[in-house]
């Protein structure tokens, strides 16, 4: 029996976007309880999403594991699986990114791929789009990383020199990421550019010196967060009611929205009320998590329990 750990994540940080992204110490965890015979799937979901993921054609591990197989020409096996999902689906929080990870990952340990989890990365971006997600779940940290839509370049920053927590507030409504997309505009001006570029360069200067008073100005951005700031309710005050809590490094939104993320150094809990209640003032139920930054990313845990398989109807690890 065996069990793939994946953190969660957020993308962009402000100015990093598509590049910049943080592991979190939220986890969806996807326990295999045995093989079954090629494209058989027994899933239980429990958690976030619950019933909705039952369906292999609608579950994100199960597409990926099928793909990893078949990137590397390995007879598909039917799975198992129990899902434990912790992560908000649709909040911008890397759930998608989390099962593109978790399904790749399977498919090393069942194919006998073997490869270190670095060498995964090239399928894992393909399958996700873009690298920001599904780099710092993987890899863990903080992490930037380049995508030429066939080799990932990533450089995972060292951790704060201090303690630091990251407090995420998660309203109750969803951004679906093709819209998220669509309202960006195709052409920026230089000085937008320009403004971006700056920022992005002192926010990785700052995290790497331990410079964090910088990152409230660092996180600033004009690529994609006043466009879509807009597609929820409370996101063009959110973040500047949040940069003025006590001990608030810096907010962005999360991904691509609609969760809101905060560095805090000190108590979180002013910065994680005053987060909240905009979305209250708005007519949003919403929650909260104070994290940490994961540096591990996904791993793999195993007990001494043996795999269960229909054996003569399935191909053999042995």
């Amino acid at each position: 029996m065996l069990t793939v750990i994946v953190p969660a994540s957020s993308a962009n940080i402000g100015s990093g976007f598509d590049s910049f992204g943080v592991a979190l110490s939220l986890y969806n965890k996807y326990q295999l309880l045995g093989l079954l015979p090629a494209k058989r799937y027994d899933i239980d979901a429990v958690g976030e999403g619950g019933k909705g993921l039952a369906s292999p054609e609608s579950n994100l591990l199960i597409r990926s594991y099928e793909a990893a197989m078949k990137r590397f020409d390995v007879p598909l096996v039917g799975l198992k699986i129990r899902s434990y999902n912790a992560i908000p689906l649709a909040r911008g929080l890397g759930s998608s990114a989390s099962a593109v990870v978790g399904g790749v990952m399977l498919a090393n340990v069942i194919g006998k791929i073997n490869l270190p989890k670095e060498k995964l990365l090239p399928i894992m971006v393909e399958l996700e789009g873009h690298p920001d997600n599904v780099v710092p779940s993987c890899i863990g940290g903080f992490v930037i990383s380049s995508w030429d839509d066939k080799d990932v370049k990533f450089v995972q920053l060292p951790p704060f020199r201090e303690k630091v927590k990251v407090v995420v507030a998660v309203p109750d409504v969803t951004v679906d990421t093709k819209q998220a997309r669509e309202v960006l505009p195709r052409d920026v001006s230089l000085q937008d550019a320009v403004f971006n570029l700056s920022r992005a360069a002192l926010f990785a200067a700052s995290w790497m010196t331990g410079k964090l008073e910088n990152l409230p100005w660092a996180m600033e951005d004009k690529l994609h967060q006043p466009y879509r700031a807009k597609l929820f309710p409370g996101g063009e005050e959110i973040l500047e009611r949040v940069k003025s809590a006590p001990g608030c490094l810096g907010a962005a939104i999360s991904g691509s929205g609609p969760s809101v993320l905060a560095f805090v150094r000190g108590n979180p809990t002013r910065t994680a009320k005053e987060m909240c209640s905009v979305f209250t003032e708005k007519g949003l139920r919403s929650r909260f998590f104070v994290l940490d930054v994961d540096q591990e990313g996904a791993r793999i845990k195993t007990s001494e329990t043996n795999i269960s398989m229909e054996a003569d109807k399935c191909p053999s690890l042995s």
